[in-house]
């Protein structure tokens, strides 16, 4: 049977939906008339090992085809059929069902979950809408699709998911106007470096002019016999050094003065862009490498100061000196400067042609360039892993690629521009060449003058190295306008944690939090769903479940370091949102697994969230976290410098100056985030200790896997999968043998067979306690 081709509708998705070594396996699958609708690319096996296949969705089947045995398999849509959607640890899993028994499961990593929900919702439209296509077309015609493709987007998403990774549209020198705004503070120093740039480039217009009757009326008259006028070779020669230095001190001033306005742009252009980036909420920067944001706040500030600074003001100057010239030389004899101007056109659809290519060249080459420090950024921080897995090489290896690629796409663009500069250079040869020859004819002919021939070529020679000069500034604008995108597309992100538009101020925290029906989705992936939960002031509570289960999103939308996507979080009765984000989270203390240390004295890592807190503030703060001992043994106590990331401190020393650092800004609101999981027995008791005094009298809500660590807590909350499945103390919890005994149980089964391991070992002492979790008490 002859495969009809790929036909597609409005509602479908085209061919090229899949990638192209699919396009001929689904030519072949589909039959006459049936239209593709949605396709997914799945990249794992049952065994999670990295596999390709592909789940393909018409308007009659649904299809799969495994790459290794490059065999298809269909099942027909029909009533009663269902594709269900799972996802957990980071693998997506799709999982087909009819009446009795689940038909075929395939998995995916989740970064193709937006392909999967598609797959989904065009699965459900066409099996709805059997035996009644109208009805089906028109319910597929009200589902929004891509402008860029036309594949149907999937649910609650307003981007497609394979346009949003294609290739951004190449910035326009027009982006360069958006520069303004920052230059706007300064408009009257920039009026005063036009000024001053139009009089010196007036000046170095006037010795070419000077040398036209000293020519004509001194020098040639001299040849003929005529005595030389000393007088009037004074005035010419004074007028030329006249000239000269009144360029020179007009320059100089000219330079000073819109060098240093670039430079305050560039300052307030930074400033701006940091402080916007602050400003943003967590979600932007968990899609972001450190890298490459360092790379635009650094490097493409300082391309932009270049250019404002000298690039732009060559270019003023350069078309300033071809107006001027031009003028000049049409005042003079405008037959001998249409000639000159003749290379004009040819040397401007260049600039034209080359002006395209570059566009796209350089946004290319910034990326790759932010992928080279991306690797910086990535390696130096974690040398310590580094080394420890001995993987010296292969991160050598990573630099030494993304260095080789930055190389090729720099190698391609020099290709097009080393061919650009030359072909410049020889039109403009060529003009003088034909000036000399016009300018001769002319002169033999009586039309023209030595004088004038040799003034012109002085402007000739201004002209074209002007003109050569203006040509290169194509390559500037360009990069430039490459720079300026990449920093205004973090200037014009919006955060989605938005500040409130009439804030509600709280004169005084109590510590009641409360979530009413609250669901989270992080991209087309739902982590928190329908949670409803009321921790009362003063209460702990714990929370407990596998990894993956929601926890730390939980405690993130608490935070607001996120908004919840439906419902809305409490606190004290007031919806977050509409609370001044910093006003906010200055009630709220956060004590994390690991604890982040800035380079700096202990004192100033203590009184980072009350830089204005007093050296016998901090003190009783390190006192009551336990760690006022360990920092007098330090070389110069309080004053000791701690590393980057705290290097030179235990884990355990820089989890006490974070509790310490907590305690010092009082929070009505606790939060611990497995304050206790990376430390050994001995240190946690102390860091427990330290806890003990921390949660007292505030509304604690603490994160463990070690279920020992919550005796404490008030109540415990089970959750699993993003939702909140049981609550209550520890005896209650055990009793109901839920998912909470279940966990329970694996914990101590694995502590039982560490001891086993150990007393066969002989590391095991008589006497000594088991190590599985302490009972809890409600």
């Amino acid at each position: 049977m002859t495969a009809a081709p790929l036909s597609t509708d409005t509602a479908g998705v085209p061919a090229s939906a899949a990638s192209p070594r699919f396009a001929a396996q689904l030519a072949s699958a589909l039959l006459p008339g049936e239209r593709l609708r949605a396709c997914l690319e799945t990249d794992l096996d049952e065994r999670l090992h990295f596999a390709d296949g592909l789940i393909a969705v018409t308007d009659r089947r649904l299809l799969a085809l495994d790459l290794r045995s490059a065999s298809w398999q269909s099942w027909p849509l029909q009533q009663g059929l269902r594709l269900e959607h799972l996802d957990h640890a980071g693998v997506g899993r799709l999982e087909l069902f009819d009446a009795e028994r689940r038909l075929a499961c395939w998995r995916y990593t989740l970064q193709r979950n937006s392909a999967a929900l598609g797959v989904i919702a065009e699965f459900n439209a066409c099996r709805e809408g059997l035996g009644n296509e109208t009805a089906a077309d028109g319910q597929r015609s009200t589902q929004e699709a891509c402008p860029r493709c036309q594949a149907p987007l999937p649910p609650a998403q307003d981007e497609c998911p394979a346009c949003a990774g294609a290739a951004e549209e190449a910035p326009s020198t027009l982006t360069l106007l958006r520069l303004w705004r920052f230059a706007r503070p300064y408009r009257g120093r920039l009026l005063a470096g036009f000024a001053l740039t139009l009089g010196s480039t007036a000046a170095t217009l006037v010795p070419p002019y000077l040398t036209m009757p000293l020519m004509d009326r001194v020098l040639i008259p001299f040849q003929n016999g005529v005595p030389i006028d000393w007088r009037l070779v004074g005035m010419y020669l004074g007028g030329l050094l006249g000239a000269a230095v009144l360029a020179w001190v007009l320059g100089w001033l000219r330079t000073y003065v819109l060098a240093a306005v670039s430079e305050r742009i560039g300052r307030d252009l930074r400033t701006c862009t940091y402080e916007h980036l602050l400003g943003l909420s967590l979600q932007y920067f968990g899609g972001k490498r450190t890298g490459d944001l360092m790379a635009r706040l650094g490097n493409e500030t300082d391309r932009i100061n270049i250019f404002l600074s000298l690039d732009l003001l060559n270019f003023a100057t350069d078309v300033l000196m071809i107006a001027m010239t031009s003028v000049i030389l049409f005042s003079i004899n405008p037959w001998l400067a249409l000639v000159t101007l003749l290379p004009l056109p040819i040397i401007a659809w260049l600039i034209h042609l080359v002006r395209e290519r570059l566009r796209t060249g350089f946004e290319k080459i910034d990326r790759v360039w932010a992928e080279v420090t991306n690797v910086l950024a990535d390696t130096i921080p974690g040398i310590r892993v580094v080394k420890a897995f001995a993987q010296e090489k292969r991160e050598a290896e990573r630099f030494r690629a993304a260095n080789e690629h930055n190389l090729a796409m720099n190698d391609k663009l020099n290709r097009t521009w080393s061919l650009f500069t030359p072909t410049v250079t020889l039109l403009t040869e060529m003009g003088l060449l034909v000036v000399w020859v016009f300018g001769i004819w002319q002169i033999a002919r009586g039309e023209s003058s030595v004088g004038v021939l040799t003034a012109f070529l002085a402007y000739i020679g201004r002209f074209y190295t002007r003109l050569d000069s203006m040509s290169r500034i194509v390559s500037a604008t360009q990069r430039a306008a490459s720079s300026t995108k990449r920093i205004f597309d973090i200037l014009d992100h919006v955060s989605s944690v938005p500040e409130p538009a009439k804030p509600v101020h709280l004169e005084k925290v109590v510590g009641r939090i409360e979530l009413q029906r609250t669901n989270f989705r992080y991209g087309t992936r739902s982590v928190i769903k329908d949670v409803s939960l009321a921790v009362q002031p003063g209460e702990m509570i714990g929370l407990v479940g596998h990894s993956g289960s929601g926890k730390s999103t939980l405690v993130n939308l608490i935070c607001r370091f996120y908004d919840a996507s439906e419902g809305k979080v409490l606190i004290d009765g007031v919806d977050v949102r509409s609370v001044p984000v910093a006003e906010y989270r200055r009630h709220i203390g956060l004590v994390l697994q690991d604890p982040f240390l800035f380079f700096g004295t202990v004192a100033d890592n203590i009184a980072y969230g009350k830089p204005e807190a007093t050296r016998a503030e901090i003190i009783a703060a390190a006192r009551a976290a336990h760690a006022h001992e360990f920092i007098l043994r330090l070389p110069l106590g309080y004053d000791s410098l701690v590393g980057e990331r705290g290097q030179g401190l235990s884990g355990g020393e820089r989890q006490r100056i974070s509790i310490a650092r907590a305690l010092l800004i009082d929070p009505r609101i606790l939060i611990l985030d497995e304050a206790t999981s990376a430390v050994d027995t001995e240190t946690e008791n102390e860091i427990q200790r330290a806890l003990d005094n921390l949660v007292k009298g505030r509304t604690t809500i603490a994160i463990a896997h070690r279920l020992s660590t919550l005796r404490k807590a008030d109540r415990l909350v089970v959750m699993d999968r993003g939702r909140v499945v049981e609550i209550g103390g520890h005896d209650s919890l055990m009793a109901a043998q839920g998912h909470y005994y279940n966990l329970f149980m694996a914990q101590a089964r694995t502590a039982q067979d560490e001891d086993d391991d150990a007393d066969e070992s002989g590391d095991g002492s008589a006497g000594s306690m088991p190590a599985g979790p302490a009972p809890i008490r409600s």
